[in-house]
């Protein structure tokens, strides 16, 4: 067994690990970059990526479809098996050579294997080949490992083999039939770019879809899937499955039964913390890591953990966004440097709690960022809501023939600032950074008058936003 030593050591090279280390080392650092699978993580070859590669063909076509002019030249529906093809490339055919060389160009260590604690601010790597490395970190460990899909205990279900969304973004074939279980974000997602493709879509939500969000964005997406043929089921309970030759058998909990060619599950994620040896450090394996807002989980003066592994904002640029943070701290520690009073300091994080930005890029895309109205409501601010329809816009009236969508506004009142805002429509995923740059710099209203949008764009609804609010100019 050798020995290695570096200033700091991030276990998970996906993307809020690479740009920890990344950013230790533009502080002077040595780093190690700890990968068990492929450099660049769930996002660029499971999640993110190969998921809107998989949706980008039926919601290209559904514009050209509502718009006189384009929708003539379409002789056909989408393409599964270009679909497919153009995704393979996205994803670089699953092989992270590029990334890894973007690695070593940083000036950070790559060390392939799993890695397990064996006490503080110590690993031990096993590679594949069944050699192990002993790891010593002088100043700090940081745990990027992200999450895993959540698969319920449910009878029968463990044994049909259920996709996950791993297996729903890097499928070969596409399925005659797909049975859905959730109605977040992945559950919507992938309804959609199946639907799309074809396959004829079950899905299975115990409450409202994307329930996180305000009412009106589910209830914009449910009519459009149910438009596309899927069969929305809210307040499905899955009692059991198992599998037949052809199909999964799908029972609910109203002895009703359905069958699908593949199941998936998506009812959400469990920390990705279970065979790290955290036990060794007097922590529970399988648990998620509290931190503060350095990043620096509580008890610790030396480990970090960043992206999904902290439970904080379980979105890929919330965890790049992190680790960038958490980089920069670990740094300026190891170099003495004060970080209470740096800008990177106490601040690292204020941005993934009620200022977080996500897309869901169904059809129609919902953009939101910070509180919605019942969240702001039960945070104990005085609000008033705007709400607008987009397809009054002069900006919608030229983007499609029948365009619909719709936006909120959250507004404090006591301070005359948006909180949150909310998009439903197609290509308001685009009309997002706005809004963030609104709720995150606590722009007065009165300010906002002068921030005049462009004609005739969607933006515009900035400007309705305020007449209709109706407070007061610059």
């Amino acid at each position: 067994m050798t020995e290695r030593e570096f200033d700091l050591i991030v276990i998970g090279a996906g993307v809020s690990g690479e740009n920890v280390a990344d950013r230790a080392v533009q502080g002077g650092l040595t780093a190690a970059l700890v990968e068990a699978e492929l450099v660049g993580g769930e996002c660029s070859y499971w999640a993110c990526m190969p998921s809107k590669a998989l949706l980008r063909a039926g919601s290209a076509l559904s514009a050209a479809e509502d718009v006189d002019g384009a929708k003539q030249s379409i002789s056909g529906g989408v393409d599964p098996r270009g679909v497919l093809r153009r995704r393979d490339t996205i994803v670089h055919e699953w092989s992270d050579a590029s990334q890894e060389s973007w690695v070593k160009s940083a000036g950070i260590e790559l060390i392939r294997g799993r890695a397990r604690f064996t006490g503080p601010k110590r690993l031990t790597v096993t590679a594949l080949d069944g050699t192990t490395t002993e790891l010593v970190a002088r100043h700090a460990v940081a745990v990027s490992t992200g999450s895993a899909p959540l698969l319920p205990d449910i009878p029968g279900l463990a044994e049909v083999r259920p996709w996950t969304s791993r297996e729903a973004t890097s499928v070969k074939h596409v399925p005659e039939s797909l049975a859905i279980m959730g109605g977040g974000v992945v559950g919507c997602e992938m309804a959609t770019a199946y639907a799309s493709m074809g396959c004829r879509v079950t899905l299975l939500s115990r409450g409202s879809l994307l329930s996180t969000l305000e009412p009106f964005a589910g209830e914009a997406v449910q009519a459009e899937l149910e438009k596309a043929g899927v069969d929305v089921r809210i307040g499905a309970e899955v009692a059991s499955t198992h599998r037949t030759d052809k199909n999964v058998v799908i029972e609910l909990a109203d002895g009703s039964r359905i069958l699908a060619e593949e199941l998936l599950v998506a009812i959400g994620r469990t920390a990705r913390t279970m065979d790290l040896g955290l036990e060794a450090l007097g922590l529970a394996p399988g648990h998620w890591l509290t931190v503060d807002d350095t990043m620096l989980v509580k008890g610790f003066d030396w480990l970090y953990a960043t992206g999904d592994v902290n439970h904080r904002a379980l979105l890929t640029h919330q965890a790049k966004y992190q680790a960038r943070a958490a980089g920069d701290v670990i740094a300026a520690r190891a170099n003495g440097e004060p970080v209470d009073d740096a800008p990177w300091g106490r601040h690292v994080a204020t941005a993934d709690i009620e200022a977080v930005p996500q897309v869901t890029f169904t059809d129609p895309e919902v953009a939101s960022v910070g509180l919605t109205a019942d969240a702001a409501k039960k945070a104990g601010y005085d609000i008033r809501v705007v709400d607008y329809d987009l397809s009054w816009l002069a900006g919608a009236t030229v983007t499609a023939d029948h365009y619909q969508g719709r936006a909120r506004a959250v507004i404090d009142a006591e301070h005359d600032v948006m909180i949150g805002v909310t998009f439903v429509g197609r290509d308001v995923g685009e009309m997002l950074q706005a809004a963030t740059i609104a709720v995150v710099g606590k722009v007065p209203l009165k300010r906002l008058w002068h921030a005049v949008p462009a004609y005739p764009t969607l933006n515009e609804v900035w400007l309705r936003f305020l007449e209709t609010d109706g407070r007061g100019t610059a």
